[in-house]
């Protein structure tokens, strides 16, 4: 099957707990697109940000998720949630299949520090097949503005990389560059959805694998229903977007050779010398910046 019906929801929520809004807003937009085949929810849209509701999973909100996957039929991404294991706590969006199974699990790898404190890291890029469609990809929000989460699910195979948001600040116009870069270097669909009303500024978007825009919503309240053709992926690896870059088999055939990832950021003398990652003040954005160091590089 090439063509695969998903459907971004942009809510417009408040702080606190929004599950039951959320789960009627997955009800009404299968109801009204019954040809959807996936729906894809925004980061943290059950609780918000509020760490109190971190839930061991399973717990009762993902099971809910599942339920209602299980009713409609559908594939469900929850956004995500707080998860709570042991000490600590992750961000993490769970992918759930039409018989309500949890397939996945991905945790967010670069936690959008230092607002979204003491939540832990995710290790590693997660990809999951649609059996008869393709494979997907995961990276909750912030984790889109590092290309190697990307490129790792690109290379695992990943034909559409779905990014769960919640941004409320300045840089959406940025991320939205960054869903278009990411879908053109890599070749694929990026999903991105994010949140509206108090806990974000909406435009959502949806790029193609030549890192042209499908739709970008407004900043309210938006059902984006689009049925993407898994097809035009293969076509634009095989023979490039429009006939031009083969992005991927250059990648394939290049030297691969590149110091930053063989030693690592932390033989970065210049990332070295940035210091700590520390909450922006009024002393200390006045303050002076280091030089950069790139001795021994």
């Amino acid at each position: 099957m090439s063509h695969f019906g998903i459907g971004a929801l942009q809510l417009a929520l408040s702080r606190g707990d929004n599950l039951s809004i959320v789960i009627e807003e997955v009800r009404k937009a299968k109801q009204r697109f019954p040809w959807l085949d996936m729906i894809v929810l925004p980061e943290l849209c059950a609780f918000g940000p509020a760490i109190d509701q971190a839930q061991t999973l399973p717990g009762d909100a993902e099971r809910l998720f599942a339920a209602v996957a299980r009713d409609l039929g559908i594939w469900l991404i929850s956004g995500s949630l707080y998860e709570r294991s042991g000490e600590q706590v992750f961000n993490t969006a769970s992918a759930i299949n039409p018989g309500g199974e949890i397939v996945a699990r991905q945790r967010k790898i670069y936690p959008f520090q230092p607002y979204e404190r003491n939540i832990a890291k995710g290790d590693r890029p997660l990809a999951f097949d649609v059996p008869g469609v393709g494979r997907f990809g995961i990276a909750i929000c912030y984790d889109i503005w590092f290309p190697e989460v990307a490129r790792t699910l690109a290379w695992s195979g990943v034909e559409v990389l779905l990014n769960p948001v919640m941004t409320n600040t300045i840089d959406r116009d940025v991320e939205l560059a960054m869903v278009r870069a990411t879908a053109a270097q890599n070749q694929l669909y990026v999903i991105s959805v994010n949140v509206g009303g108090d806990l974000g500024v909406g435009h959502s978007i949806i790029a193609g694998p030549g890192g042209e825009i499908v739709h970008q919503a407004g900043p309210w309240r938006e059902i984006i229903a689009n049925d993407i053709d898994i097809d035009h992926v293969r076509r634009c690896r095989a023979r490039g977007w429009q006939g031009l870059g083969q992005v991927l088999k250059s990648f394939r055939d290049g030297p691969q050779s590149f110091e930053v990832y063989e030693r690592g950021p932390q033989a970065s003398p210049s990332l070295q010398a940035l210091g700590p990652i520390e909450l922006p003040t009024s002393e200390n954005m006045n303050g002076a910046v280091l030089p950069s160091n790139s001795e021994g590089m």
